[in-house]
């Protein structure tokens, strides 16, 4: 007679099924290890690219926007000592290559419900309450880092808020070309240290414009970023501009 408990085991040990070795789940993962480090080093830099695309009517309205504050003079911007719309796209282009000085671009909610501050842009709205363009629009606006206002704006930003590397633009050769960052010269190749020097009537200028990863005060005057400042080489897009007297 047969032992039953025999019969079971041998049984039990047909069914159950073959585990894998241990150098076969060593190549697995070495092949699964492949594979991902070839997928992050194909879509890696896509996703790069995504995050640092914009549209061409966003960088209009930015670069729009870039234009017209330079040479708009506003109570309690700096430097205070300017007197006149083109003095202050002087200094703000002769000065834009230090981080201390950085010149910020960006959109943020403006209540109009309540009076507007003493430049004339409106009072942020930090929380959205209402509805846009009824309680509150969104509004286009360049500062500077030393601008005490410009805290107050990035609790209500909406989208993306760009850093500007501005450079003259000189003559060399019968055509226009990048000048040295903080320098602005003469037709003559002479330097202007100052606007009242300046002899010509517009300033040509190339504006790159970077993106800034964090949003806070705390971060824009920090190290951290003076380092990206300093270091930044890849502007998402770059668009030649003049100021005029």
């Amino acid at each position: 007679m047969k032992n039953p408990s025999k019969s079971l085991s041998t049984s039990r040990a047909i069914r159950l099924p073959r585990a894998f070795t241990l150098t076969e789940t060593v190549i697995a993962i070495g092949v699964l290890a492949v594979l991902l480090t070839g997928f992050i080093a194909v879509f890696t830099p896509a996703a790069q690219g995504i995050r640092r695309s914009i549209s061409s009517e966003q960088a209009d309205r930015l670069t729009t926007t870039l234009e017209m504050e330079l040479v708009t003079l506003r109570t309690g911007q700096k430097p205070a000592d300017v007197t006149t719309g083109f003095a202050k796209a002087f200094r703000w282009i002769q000065e834009g290559n230090i981080a201390d000085n950085t010149i910020f671009v960006y959109q943020y909610r403006g209540d109009i419900g309540v009076p507007p501050r003493d430049d004339g842009t409106p009072v942020p709205m930090a929380v959205i309450s209402g509805e846009p363009g009824k309680d509150y629009i969104v509004q286009s606006m360049v500062r500077r880092l030393d601008d005490d206002e410009l805290e107050n704006d990035l609790k209500a930003i909406e989208g993306s808020v760009f850093f500007v590397k501005p450079t003259q633009l000189v003559y060399n050769g019968g055509e226009l070309v990048l000048g040295t960052p903080g320098q602005i010269k003469n037709a003559d190749d002479s330097v202007a240290d100052d606007h009242a020097v300046y002899k010509e009537a517009v300033i040509a200028f190339s504006a790159e414009f970077h993106s800034v990863p964090t949003k806070t005060m705390a971060y824009l005057e920090g190290a951290s970023f003076a380092t990206r400042f300093n270091n930044a080489k890849r502007p998402v897009f770059t668009r030649n501009l003049a100021v005029r007297r």
